[in-house]
């Protein structure tokens, strides 16, 4: 804590986490220590089996791997440190590493929305121009769209966590939470915060806009080319194609719409580390499955991958 005018300002913070009971903290380790280890896993088994496999060499398993890719850094944002404040008993974090967490987990969340609103541009090229489909997304093309993603998710990020830790913190060094985020650290600030909180929104808000706008108008466009299918074979075979990403877009965006759209006093430590969790933590561990499980082209490369290293010489 520093002293700066009449009022003392914190420089470091506590993290509460999930609990502060013994026995639930070694249950919520080993709890996260699966999830975190399916996590990993998962995603670069998915990742690994798209680079193996040629038939998965199209522009639409190429945004798969780099959705994995991301989950993969934004579940490590977060699941290590959950890991190591359970056996800990110093859970503080200074102002510059709660900081530097903040930055990246806005980061990589900023970059997952534009990721996905890329991939359902992708399947609006792939259904409503199959024939131009290899053409109109080429590799560069997709390269191109998915580090924009990251400089448009990277550079909302500099504008959040610059407004967010330009505020004072005081009082109460306590955040009842299991990573830095914007409501426990909006409470603890000691300055004016309208002018933050309307910033805040219109920068989420630009952001849900502009993404939400490219997947509502790409799914329309989808949803008039499925009805122009005459086959019910065709018609299911090009939902199928769709389902994976529209329940990613659905978990994904409904778990942080939830919690970033209501008004800071709305807030409360249980409901806001709960539907966190969705964004942080299982949204990251369920991707792959959704993206496996779900996709026959998936589960047969799968098995040809798999027969490859099983197959008697």
């Amino acid at each position: 804590m520093e002293k700066e005018g009449n009022r003392t300002v914190l420089t470091d913070f506590v993290l509460v986490g999930f609990t502060t009971d013994p026995v639930l903290r070694i249950i919520v380790f080993v709890l996260f220590l699966i999830s975190y280890t399916v996590t990993l896993t998962g995603n670069l088994g998915l990742m690994t089996l798209i680079y193996l496999e040629s038939r998965l060499h199209t522009p639409m398993y190429f945004f798969v791997g780099s959705l994995s890719f991301l989950d993969i850094w934004y579940s490590t944002v977060y699941t290590p440190r959950i890991l190591a404040d359970c056996v800990s008993k110093n859970n503080s974090m200074s102002l510059t590493s709660c900081a530097a967490q903040f930055f990246f987990s806005a980061g990589l969340a900023y970059s997952e929305c534009f990721l996905l609103a890329v991939m359902a541009y992708d399947r609006y090229v792939a259904i409503c121009n199959p024939p131009l489909y290899a053409t109109a997304m080429p590799k560069k093309l997709c390269i191109q769209l998915v580090i924009g993603s990251y400089v448009a998710g990277f550079s909302s990020a500099i504008v959040y966590t610059g407004n967010t830790f330009h505020l004072h913190f005081c009082g109460n060094n306590i955040i009842n939470h299991y990573f830095c985020d914007e409501p426990p650290l909006v409470k603890m600030a000691c300055d004016d915060t309208r002018v933050y909180e309307l910033t805040v929104t219109t920068i989420l808000g630009c952001n849900m806009l502009a993404t939400t706008a490219v997947i509502l108008g790409s799914y329309t466009g989808i949803v008039a080319a499925i009805t122009r299918i005459h086959s019910a074979t065709g018609r299911r075979k090009a939902f199928s194609t769709c389902s994976s990403h529209l329940i990613s877009v659905f978990l994904f965006y409904g778990s942080i719409l939830f919690t970033y759209s209501r008004p800071s006093s709305q807030h409360t430590p249980n409901w806001d580390k709960a539907s966190a969790l969705f964004y942080t933590v299982v949204n990251p561990l369920v991707n792959p499955l959704i993206y496996s499980l779900r996709n026959k082209d998936v589960k047969s490369a799968f098995k040809k991958v798999l027969g490859r290293f099983i197959q008697p010489k």
